[in-house]
């Protein structure tokens, strides 16, 4: 078996803080659903197995156009030609075309900042990385541009409704090792939360239940079986119908937190989803989400040294 050689440096600068999209050319005639160009003989030329593979999801006539345009490059930077025969093996780049987005209207404010790290408060609204129709208007790629730190990734996810602490790491090469701390449970994350007020729930308590998640489907859902997620609730304030909390997660399922205090009867303040999905519609930006990531709490895994960082971002007033 030939060894794939290592990807040559993308000769593209990021766009609006997005890296360009990378394509391999296989190296024999391109198989499986969605990628077959043409006949089994393979594709003649690079446009052609271009149209094939994306044009099934962007459209032939916009392909054809945007190689035209000379959107897609070699390692070079040479725009490739509407007739240039297929080589397997090439590497190719290009900027995708970026959906139309609406402005979240908030700052992400950084927290903290130093050779390796970003730690940034992140607004309500606003995703952590691209996915789906949000990829300019989100919170690596606002960071990247306004920073110019081209290389800086998300060390961790928090969701796009929830305000509060991301962790980004600076260098590539030091990611994998602040991702693993996420992953080994090292991180002593607490988060506040605005919910209604129920005198008859004892708190604190810890919540422990089995959450599943289908892909496509809005809402996450607890179902019977092992537990695979756990949270613990404690109360910090209330006035009147409404009460302040703070949740600790142990585990990191989606939704967890708002599954856990909508099944104990206290769903978080303005949740779209839990207890009813409400209907798509544009964003109520006047309406955020009551919850905030509070606290990141760990040990650098470089220095030693003992790192905690508080988000600013407010909820509603009690009062």
């Amino acid at each position: 078996m030939r060894r794939r050689t290592k990807a040559p440096t993308a000769p593209l600068p990021q766009r609006d803080g997005i890296d360009p999209v990378r394509v391999r050319l296989p190296d024999g005639p391109p198989s499986g659903p969605g990628s077959e160009p043409g006949p089994a003989r393979g594709p003649a030329t690079v446009r052609e197995y271009l149209v094939g593979r994306y044009g099934g999801a962007v459209g032939a006539d916009r392909v054809e156009e945007m190689v035209r345009e000379g959107r897609f490059v070699g390692a070079d930077g040479t725009a490739v030609g509407w007739d240039e025969p297929y080589a397997g093996g090439r590497y190719l780049w290009f900027h995708r075309d970026f959906p139309a987005e609406e402005p979240v209207p908030f700052p992400v404010e950084v927290v903290y900042r130093d050779d390796r790290i970003v730690v940034a408060d992140k607004p309500h609204f606003l995703a952590t990385m691209p996915r789906g129709r949000h990829v300019t208007e989100t919170a690596v790629a606002r960071l990247r541009r306004d920073l110019g730190l081209p290389a800086l990734q998300p060390a961790h996810r928090l969701d796009r409704l929830t305000a509060g602490l991301v962790l980004f790491v600076v260098r590539p090469e030091d990611r994998g090792a602040y991702q693993t701390l996420f992953r080994d449970r090292l991180v002593h994350k607490a988060y506040e939360a605005v919910a209604p007020y129920d005198p008859e729930l004892e708190l604190p308590v810890t919540v422990r239940s089995r959450i599943e998640k289908e892909r496509g489907v809005m809402a996450a859902r607890e179902v019977p079986g092992e537990p695979n997620a756990e949270s613990r609730i404690e109360p910090l304030a209330h006035r009147g119908g409404l009460a302040r909390y703070r949740l600790v997660p142990v585990t990191g399922r989606t939704h967890q937190l708002r599954v856990h205090m909508n099944a104990l009867g206290v769903p978080i303040l303005h949740d779209p989803v839990y207890p009813v999905v409400r209907a798509d519609g544009p964003e109520d930006f006047a309406r955020p989400l009551q919850l905030v990531a509070r606290s990141l709490v760990f040990t650098d895994p470089f220095t030693g040294g003992r790192r905690e960082f508080l988000s600013r971002r407010s909820l509603t007033d009690l009062g």
